[in-house]
């Protein structure tokens, strides 16, 4: 079993990290090198505050592409095959927290849903998502939060994220 998680994601978001890429490793990059190439020109780099601007905002811009890479070489688009009624990433799931007695619906995905969701999105490695993920409707799972809490939610409804 691997320990990275699999990675979903809808086709919008997918086609929206391809175009991110496709900057970054373009145009961003070629204009990161010409802002570096300008203020070697000035001299003395030490001292250079515009040279390690450009520089730090390099090593930013190849981490987020080697990130966008790697994500998009491993995703699956769409959702994993789940049965009927049972918590899958890239479904809307709403539950009752039962110690407030109300209800909360939310998309069971990866951050990069998160930039276009009409919901809040939590991450199936969240304590509230790794909670869910495969329980079914009308099972009552619990949760610890980083503070020490420990919640109950009762699974009222899951059902595949339309966008």
């Amino acid at each position: 079993m691997s320990s990275t998680p699999e990675i979903w994601l809808t086709q919008e978001a997918y086609d929206r990290l391809q175009e991110e890429l496709a900057d970054r490793s373009g145009p961003r990059r070629d204009l990161i090198v010409k802002r570096i190439e300008a203020a070697r020109e000035e001299g003395d780099l030490k001292e250079n505050g515009g040279y390690h601007a450009a520089k730090e905002e390099q090593g930013k811009n190849e981490a987020r592409v080697k990130v966008l890479r790697h994500m998009l070489e491993n995703a699956k688009i769409g959702a994993p095959p789940a049965a009927e009624g049972e918590v899958a990433q890239g479904q809307v799931v709403t539950v009752r927290l039962v110690e407030f007695d109300e209800e909360e619906t939310f998309l069971l995905g990866s951050r990069e849903e998160a930039a276009t969701a009409s919901t809040n999105v939590y991450s199936p490695t969240s304590p509230l998502g790794a909670a869910v993920l495969g329980a079914k409707v009308g099972d009552t799972v619990s949760y610890d939060t980083p503070a020490g809490k420990t919640f109950h939610v009762e699974i009222l409804k899951a059902e595949p994220y339309t966008g």
